[in-house]
């Protein structure tokens, strides 16, 4: 046996810590638990971008009609004449407005009614059959009621939009509480918490990924009411312009109104995306 085996068996056996540290294979890490990559931001953009090219590269070509279709070009122009005239923020200040009082008032209201039917079996038993009943009516089939009530004005166009985000909200919310795993809850009574401890650091923050879900899905119904609802009486608004443009067969107006639209959603979508980096960090 030549010296150098020997004296390497000898660094082995008085635990030498660089041969220890030669012999040990690292690990790779296996917890990642389905994290979703933030390097892929760009990635986004770059699809948008890449769509918009196309429909601007087949309208110019004359694959796709300009009559059935505007370049991009043609729709960015109807949104500089927009601000050239001054009338975008008229109408989208008009529509920030109604979206913005119906849908909060909604989920305020659709977060308290659905943590009573989700605590108290008493609100379940009676007001659970009452919203599953009144849920799947189109609620705008309800805006000519609404305007009987309310009158032309913004009464009826919030009320459709409250009475619309309510639902999914309520639905959302007592789920949430249901979700809420019960052996936190065992715990916090074996602790001594009382019952209004055991709600607050308890049960809504573990309902509150399903309620910032239920705010996702409610938001994209209050903007498709909120178009239906600017289609029936409203002298500003996105949806009253996109009515105006459809009338006038302007196409390039309507896109710039979908767009206007599709802003709005982005926009609330990232505010909800914010909230949840927020309220649920605990998750991480």
């Amino acid at each position: 046996m030549s010296r150098e085996v020997v004296d390497a068996d000898d660094e082995r056996a008085e635990g030498n810590p660089t041969a220890d540290m030669q012999a040990v294979r690292p690990v790779p890490f296996r917890g990642g638990g389905f994290t979703h990559g933030r390097r892929l931001g760009p990635v986004a953009p770059l699809v948008f971008l890449s769509v918009l090219v196309l429909w601007e590269a087949g309208s110019r070509s004359g694959i796709i009609s300009p009559v059935a279709l505007p370049a991009p070009s043609e729709a960015l122009g109807a949104l500089a004449d927009l601000v050239t005239t001054g009338m975008l923020w008229k109408h989208f200040g008009a529509s920030l407005y109604r979206l913005a009082i119906g849908w909060t008032l909604g989920s305020l209201l659709g977060i308290a009614v659905g943590l009573l039917i989700g605590l108290f079996s008493l609100a379940r038993a009676g007001l659970l059959p009452l919203v599953s009943a009144l849920f799947p009516i189109p609620k705008i089939a309800l805006l000519p009621l609404f305007i009987i009530w309310f009158g032309i004005g913004e009464g009826s166009k919030v009320a459709t939009i409250l009475f619309g985000t309510f639902f999914p909200t309520v639905i959302a919310t007592y789920g949430g509480v249901d979700n809420v795993d019960r052996n936190l809850i065992r715990m916090g009574q074996s602790f001594g918490l009382s019952w209004l401890s055991i709600v607050r650091k308890i049960i809504v923050p573990g309902a509150m990924p399903a309620i910032l879900s239920g705010f996702r899905i409610s938001a994209s119904i209050a903007i498709v009411l909120l178009v239906a609802a600017e289609m029936i009486g409203a002298e500003h608004g996105i949806g009253a312009y996109i009515l105006m443009a459809g009338a006038l067969f302007a196409t390039d107006q309507l896109i710039a109104g979908v767009a206007l639209l599709s802003a709005l959603g982005l926009t609330i979508g990232w505010l909800i995306g914010r909230a949840e980096r927020a309220l649920l960090s605990w998750r991480t």
